[in-house]
């Protein structure tokens, strides 16, 4: 088995780190771990997972397919964490769009915790 160092940025591996939630072994014990793990679900391409951790009372406008597409159209880089409270996370995704080119998503995330589980409700895009 190769180690792979964390697509959240975090230094631990990623079989150690974001693996376990997106896998169902364990859930995310903050809103920042839970969106750490939403971006490397991304980057992994777990649409599965970034569905079941969309909050049910959003979760009709996020479709696993549009998810899945951008997921895999893009090369995700690195994520910065900019700010986080305990339910809001500030973060800027770096990745490489389908021509190649340089993009970031900067985004305020709003999570929720609902009945001991963190989901992701929704965001404000700069």
């Amino acid at each position: 088995m190769s180690i792979t160092k964390c697509y959240c940025g975090s230094q631990n591996n990623f079989q150690e780190c974001c693996e376990p939630c997106i896998k169902g072994i364990k859930e995310a014990p903050t809103s920042q771990v839970l969106m750490r793990s939403r971006y490397a679900a991304y980057a992994t391409h777990q649409a599965d997972y970034l569905v079941a951790t969309t909050h049910t009372s959003t979760r009709k406008n996020h479709k696993k397919a549009a998810i899945l597409d951008w997921a895999k159209s893009n090369q995700w880089i690195k994520l910065e964490v900019i700010n986080a409270t305990e339910t809001t996370v500030e973060f800027k995704a770096y990745y490489l769009d389908s021509n190649l080119q340089m993009q970031m998503h900067h985004e305020h995330s709003t999570f929720k915790l609902d009945n001991g589980k963190w989901f992701y409700v929704d965001g404000s895009f700069y």
